[in-house]
């Protein structure tokens, strides 16, 4: 479906162009001008039926430029930044948002600063390197990589595009939401969203908010579920013990390298959004998140990181809870592609 204005129509359903990309929402994206927007071709992603499952949706975000949802909000923050004037840009990560940044800021001809950790899967690294970007190395973890891009910026310069420190790629991410109710003509029953920084769980409740007040959907809004490792779980613990923040987890260790994030700037944000749309919060066993990537991709065909493997997991552990039923419309978020290897 693909929702249009009419002159003079009121917005009671999703404004959309004709664009092949995310920026056919640009109704309720940043506004800017064509020849402003830094596009790869981002979004409009496939939801796709699940062949085993009944009720079972995969919003396959594998198929973005650099094979993650990351492309979403760094195609948003990437043209605010070159509208506003930035002249180089800088940003910690874990693996997709780094490699995402260096594609689109060679896109808009910025020269990029990504800092990492240091045990970063090799071919997340040369991903950055061949888009160009300056690559740097630190022990520990995101965080540490973090302090290192504020360090870079103070003695350099640059426009920090660090999770929430400017709010565009929010903007980006939250376009998800917006397309989840093209795809299925509604909103479904149930997300189920691998968590790390937590900005696309984040964007979509804006998106779900955004929605209601324009009167494009009614109050029932979908139940958010946020799926971790046991090895790296701050938003499970610290929904379980009815926290307004998450502290930091002590010694992550986990194979979905998108996940391995022990403190989220976005927690207090994902931890209101959890409780307020009645989902919750899951980690799943750490041994067995490959497996279930594995076995996604032969069962499904598709392109399923760690993450997603995560996901699929908790999918199967909140059936056999009772926390979503069979009846229950269900997206499972394929957050990336298989990179790890």
């Amino acid at each position: 479906m693909h929702y249009e204005w009419g002159a003079g129509a009121s917005p009671a359903v999703p404004p959309a162009t004709g664009r092949p990309d995310m920026w056919r929402y640009r109704a309720v994206l940043p506004a800017v001008s064509d020849d402003e927007i830094v596009t790869l071709g981002e979004g409009i992603t496939p939801l796709l039926p699940s062949r085993t499952q009944r009720n079972i949706f995969i919003k396959d975000e594998s198929k973005n430029p650099t094979r993650s949802f990351k492309s979403r909000g760094m195609a948003a923050a990437v043209t605010m930044a070159r509208k506003l004037g930035a002249r180089s840009l800088a940003a910690p990560t874990a693996g997709n948002a780094g490699a995402a940044l260096a594609a689109y800021g060679a896109r808009a001809g910025l020269p990029v600063f990504v800092a990492m950790p240091k045990d970063t899967p090799a071919s997340i690294i040369d991903e950055c390197r061949d888009y160009g970007a300056q690559v740097e190395l630190v022990e520990g973890m995101i965080t540490d990589a973090a302090k290192r891009v504020q360090q870079f910026i103070r003695e350099n310069g640059g426009f920090d595009l660090s999770t929430l420190k400017e709010p565009y790629r929010v903007e980006g991410k939250k376009i998800m939401g917006y397309e989840l109710l093209d795809d299925l003509g509604r909103l479904p029953d149930v997300i189920l969203y691998p968590t790390g920084g937590g900005t696309g769980l984040i964007g979509m409740w804006k998106a779900f908010d955004e929605m209601e007040r324009l009167g494009w959907v009614d109050a029932h809004r979908p139940r958010m579920w946020s799926v971790q490792s046991s090895g790296c779980a701050p938003i499970v613990r610290a929904f379980e013990q009815q926290l307004e923040t998450a502290p930091e987890w002590e010694s992550p260790q986990t194979s979905a390298w998108g996940l391995r994030v022990p403190r989220a700037v976005g927690d207090r944000l994902m931890l209101a959004a959890l409780r307020d749309s009645g989902g919750g919060a899951i980690a799943v066993e750490e041994s067995r998140i490959e497996n279930a990537a594995a076995e996604l991709r032969r069962t499904e065909g598709i392109d399923a990181g760690p993450e997603t493997g995560a996901a699929w997991l908790a999918l199967s552990e909140l059936r056999a809870s009772g926390a979503v039923r069979e009846e229950d419309v269900v997206v499972v978020f394929n957050t990336g592609g298989n990179k790890y290897r």
